[in-house]
């Protein structure tokens, strides 16, 4: 008999596209064991964020409201202290929340000394990572960008021989050219290089392996856990073997107009003629960039293989909840555009694949709904699924 359900996996693959995976159709890019997660729940087809900024977009799905209401509207602007996150209704009702990985929240550090919160206590360290608990908190930022100072994955590579000052950036996110000249993968023109890790080592099949750690010591406690990849993400530079399994045969031509380009719309106008959108609107720059993007994307449907064959080994399909979705897609030169930025469907539309375990959902397994959905769904969706009350007065 099936167990009672109790346990939520909650993936978000940063700057994922929706249509960069084969079950949303990608004529290239395969996917198996994502469309397997698609086939054994909902896929849906009209899924959007609230913002397509990193921290906006994740503090609206970690509190299930609009960014006019929780304050935080750009990356780097704290999630106010009183915002209550999906981490502090679930442990309200006896549910462990725990991040591996990404969160892009800023703490309101301003906030807690007003209220007289230490940082540094049970209360500071919920309010400082969107109220969960970080078992490895790892933005994939550099370790000077004020998100996570001292990111574990660095410590990680240093231990195993990568010893530089920031190995995430030197190793992980730079190439070698022939000559062993460090190259970054900051840098568009390099992204076609592998990166200077062994793909064991790089940041996708990492988190997984954290995520497994994770699930292994979780005890009976129901739990959610929050797996936020960091890839696909900018740097764009991928670990051998996937730096060489696309190429410029499978990048798909960009949707964009000449009309665009000419609009004298001020903000879009600003937009296409920064710096950014004009490197992306060369085709040459999209065949570099756009293979190592795809290898991106594959190594983690690859590292979800591992973690879906772990949860069957150990029974844990059948009680435990998985979304995949995305925080924002990428221009990729859509639009004549690069990054994400404003409101087109490839910066705002993201994937959105739920699996419920329960009886209950048997006949919805492998359906496709194309009705509206956001971001902010997902946290009332969560505490409901846990038996937690409704909180309309919260979440919106």
């Amino acid at each position: 008999m099936t167990a009672a359900p109790k346990n939520v996996l909650f993936i978000m693959a940063d700057q994922l596209r929706w249509d960069y995976l084969s079950c949303y159709g990608h004529p290239h890019l395969h996917t198996p064991n994502i469309d397997r997660i698609a086939a054994m729940g909902v896929r849906f087809t009209n899924a959007y964020v609230q913002s397509p900024f990193c921290g906006p977009s994740r503090m609206s799905t970690y509190t299930g409201r609009y960014c006019r209401s929780h304050g935080a509207t750009w990356n780097g602007f704290p999630l106010r202290v009183g915002e209550r996150t999906i981490g502090d209704h679930l442990r309200k009702i006896g549910v462990k929340p725990v991040i591996v990985g990404k969160t892009h929240m800023s703490p309101d550090v301003e906030g807690m000394e007003w209220l007289g919160i230490d940082p540094e206590s049970n209360t500071g360290i919920h309010l400082s990572e969107c109220g969960f608990e970080p078992y490895e908190r790892d933005d994939g930022l550099h370790p000077n960008s004020g998100y996570d100072p001292d990111p574990a994955y660095n410590a990680y590579l240093a231990k195993n021989g990568f010893n530089s000052p920031n190995p995430w950036d030197d190793h992980a996110n730079s190439g070698l050219d022939e000559d062993g000249k460090r190259l970054s993968g900051w840098l568009l023109k390099y992204s076609n290089l592998p990166a200077d890790v062994p793909e064991e080592m790089s940041e996708t099949p990492y988190m997984t392996r954290r995520a497994i750690d994770f699930m292994e010591e979780a005890g009976d406690q129901p739990w959610l856990c929050h797996l936020s990849f960091i890839k696909p993400h900018w740097p764009y530079i991928v670990p051998a073997p996937y730096h060489t399994m696309y190429g410029p045969e499978h990048v798909i031509p960009a949707v964009r107009s000449d009309a665009e380009k000419a609009t004298d719309h001020p903000v879009f106008k600003a937009f296409v003629e920064s710096r950014i959108c004009r490197t992306f609107a060369r085709d040459e720059v999209r065949e570099r960039v756009i293979p190592a993007y795809m290898g991106l994307i594959k190594q983690i449907d690859d590292q979800m293989g591992k973690l879906l064959e772990y949860m069957e080994n150990k029974g844990l399909l059948e009680n435990t909840m998985i979304v995949v979705t995305s925080d924002h897609g990428d221009y990729l030169g859509d639009h004549w555009m690069g990054e994400k930025d404003l409101f087109h469907d490839q910066s705002v539309k993201v994937p959105m694949i739920v699996y419920d375990p329960r009886r209950a959902a048997d006949a919805t397994r492998g359906l496709v709904r194309n009705e509206l959905v956001e971001a902010i769904d997902l946290a009332p969706t969560f505490l409901s699924y846990f038996g937690g009350g409704a909180k309309p007065h919260i979440l919106e």
